[in-house]
């Protein structure tokens, strides 16, 4: 992932000007050594010409990295969009279910919300969003591939994010059992049978060594549940004037260089795992998630504007889809 956005995001800082001393904490499955803790050198580089010095903090456990920021042990921290909910309930909500069926829709959210006319959804109190990077569709992984219906999946053990309230919703939706993971042990769980399905983007396939759990007999269904993101999350109070934008116009700009790798990602995934959906079963499946999103919505768990956003977004790709055509959500 480095060499795709280096170019992008390594400038020179001015020499003369007076750098202010920050944290950054980055949460990388893979630590040090990872694709994003990578960029972050990058940003860190792009970040001097703006006036800030980062110190960079790699974590492996995702939780700690938050708690270190809600304790202001870090004055910015990346981590996944599920977790930026209590930061930013808008720029969040980018990850609703199923509300980002492709690059091109995620595409053009990232660039409507990092124009400087979205600014005001950027803060939440003291927090400011600093740019937000594109990881891929989340699919569903199965150890068994014939269990490739909603009503198969009834009873079936799904490994489910513990603080993650609409997967947690969208598994009991289904009927399925859910059972407790976190970042750090979820591929773990799947691979040794502990669980009968997970959900994961792309990019975990072969680093996680997905391919163990879904042996000979598993498969990975072909329909995007969400689409996964990593924001930064600043302290608003310690940047300068201005820096919040000029890091989420930045950050936009690397997109399709990190589409590029999402679809290396994927093209890496034995074609021998993916399972079709027909069509009939494609639009009831959409129908599904766009039921539980809106009661997501009405319980408070989504920020209604952003869903408003995603729906014209996908109408404008797909003006003939039910949810347009019908001008429902």
């Amino acid at each position: 992932m480095r060499s795709l956005i280096s170019a992008a995001l390594i400038v020179a800082a001015p020499m003369t000007m007076a750098l202010e001393k920050r944290t950054f904490c980055v949460y990388d499955p893979l630590g040090a050594n990872g694709s994003l803790f990578g960029m972050s050198k990058d940003y860190q580089a792009t970040a001097l010409e703006w006036g800030v010095d980062f110190h960079l903090r790699a974590y492996t456990d995702e939780k700690i990295a938050v708690d270190d920021f809600k304790a202001e042990q870090c004055d910015a921290v990346l981590m996944t969009g599920a977790r930026a909910r209590p930061f930013n309930a808008f720029t969040a909500t980018i990850e609703a279910i199923g509300g980002v069926p492709s690059n091109s829709v995620m595409r053009s959210a990232i660039g409507a919300i990092s124009s400087p006319k979205a600014a005001k959804y950027m803060t939440q109190g003291k927090y400011e969003v600093g740019g937000i990077l594109p990881a891929g569709p989340i699919y569903l992984f199965v150890r068994d591939r014939a269990l490739d219906t909603v009503e198969e999946m009834s009873g079936i053990k799904i490994a489910t994010f513990e603080y993650d309230q609409p997967s947690i919703k969208m598994v009991n939706h289904v009927g399925a059992s859910v059972v407790p993971v976190n970042s750090a042990n979820f591929a773990g769980k799947f691979n040794n049978g502990s669980v009968d399905a997970a959900y994961a983007p792309a990019v975990a396939y072969k680093p996680l060594e997905m391919y163990k759990g879904l042996g000979t007999k598993g498969g990975i269904l072909r329909f995007n549940l969400a689409y996964l993101d990593f924001q930064i999350i600043l302290h608003k109070d310690r940047f300068p004037e201005g820096y919040g934008q000029k890091s989420r116009s930045k950050i936009a700009s690397v997109f399709d260089r990190m589409a590029e790798y999402i679809k290396k990602d994927t093209a890496e995934i034995d074609e021998k795992y993916w399972v079709d959906l027909p069509e009939p079963d494609y639009e009831r499946y959409t129908e599904m998630l766009r039921s539980v999103r809106i009661g997501l919505r009405d319980e408070g768990v989504y920020d209604g504007n952003m869903l408003k956003l995603l729906r014209k977004l996908r109408c404008a790709e797909d003006p003939a889809k039910a949810e347009c055509v019908e001008k429902l959500e």
